[in-house]
């Protein structure tokens, strides 16, 4: 499990959060520090604590142990709305009666803001978002992607200092999501606001991110840059969750022959030598991973490691092919251009570098 690092001065700070419910603990003395401006994705499968922690750093849950600091301010048992923080959810959770424009000024007339202001942030969040036109049509009017923006500019005309968003994009169709990724990233980029934002979808979380926390069962296994946590996991859980198709994973034991190391499975032998392993290795059981686009296909000579495998499946994906194969009993995934596409049967040559696998304790986990 990676640690989080200290910020100075950080927009969020999470200082040993814990959250049980009864007997079931499901934050497990949490650190997190947010620096000003940064865009956080908080990523793991369901029922890790993500949307739990977000929560918690909104006020809707109360937390059993720990503080929550925003800008500074102690807020552990501050009200939601004294907060400093606007939150966009899964659900739009529209006023379906209401107008555009009246949903988005609810919250801001409840709270006797004068009218001229509201109308100044109202127009400010409508072009931010593009939604001028939308501002006199009711949500039964509107598409999946604009009843979004809509969520978005509730939270938008609130004028905070951190947006915290909950599955913002889970309920609309992939092109939609694929579009509204791009226009949370550029809204970033415009407002320079501190975002936390959860999902369980590893492409909205390597593309938005600054920095993604993957967590598992309450704990944060790894916190860094998107392409660092892909590059170099911290553990196999983490290696496995990020990647589409997933990282090939081989089992087998970490073996030392004279001065070497090498990874030995069934009657294969791959070479460590252009390996950068993490801490002191020892003999024992290990998993071996390697990405399907780190690996050659019908490679020649000249790769540290070289096998035949046997295709079982082909599976073209338009600019590229994944081929599925059997190498020894273990499946193994490869990832090629279009055009060098073999056939179901086929014998094929790989081939890869160690140097750009990731190697694991066979007990543990963690990254050897």
């Amino acid at each position: 499990m990676m640690m989080a690092a200290e910020i100075a001065n950080p927009s969020v700070s999470i200082q040993d959060l814990s959250l049980n419910f009864g007997a079931v603990s499901v934050l497990q003395t949490l650190n997190l520090d947010v620096a000003d401006g940064e865009f956080i994705v908080l990523l793991g499968p369901s029922g890790c604590g993500k949307s739990t922690l977000l929560n918690c750093i909104a006020g809707l849950l109360d937390i059993s142990d720990g503080r929550i600091f925003i800008k500074g301010k102690n807020v552990t048992w501050e009200e939601p709305k004294d907060r400093g923080i606007g939150m966009v959810f899964q659900s739009y959770a529209l006023y379906p009666q209401m107008t555009v424009e009246r949903n988005l000024s609810f919250g801001l007339r409840v709270a006797g803001v004068p009218k001229d202001e509201i109308a100044k942030r109202i127009a400010r969040a409508a072009e931010i978002l593009q939604i001028e036109p939308l501002l006199q049509r009711k949500p039964s009017a509107l598409s999946g992607g604009q009843r979004q923006r809509v969520a978005i500019g509730r939270a938008l005309v609130r004028d905070v200092d951190v947006f915290l968003f909950d599955e913002p994009l889970s309920n609309l169709d992939a092109k939609l999501r694929s579009e509204l990724r791009v226009e949370i990233k550029l809204l970033h980029r415009h407002l320079k606001n501190t975002m936390i934002y959860v999902t369980h979808d590893q492409i909205e979380a390597m593309t938005l991110a600054d920095r993604i926390a993957v967590m598992k069962g309450g704990v944060i296994q790894q916190l860094d840059a998107p392409q660092t946590i892909y590059n170099r996991p911290v553990n196999r859980f983490v290696a496995g969750f990020l990647g589409s198709p997933a990282m090939n994973f081989i089992d087998g034991r970490l073996e030392k022959d004279g001065g070497d190391w090498h990874f030995a499975v069934e009657d294969v032998r791959i070479p460590l030598a252009t390996y950068a392993f993490e801490k002191e290795p020892a003999p024992g059981p290990a998993v071996f991973g390697i990405r399907p686009e780190h690996v050659a296909f019908n490679s020649g000579t000249g790769w540290p490691f070289t096998a035949t495998a046997n295709v079982e499946v082909v599976e073209p994906m338009g600019s590229d092919t994944l081929v599925w194969l059997k190498l020894g009993q273990q499946n193994f995934t490869v990832r090629v251009t279009s055009e060098r596409t073999p056939k179901n049967g086929d014998a094929v040559s790989i081939g890869f570098d160690p140097l750009r696998a990731s190697l694991f304790d066979g007990q543990t986990g963690d990254r050897i």
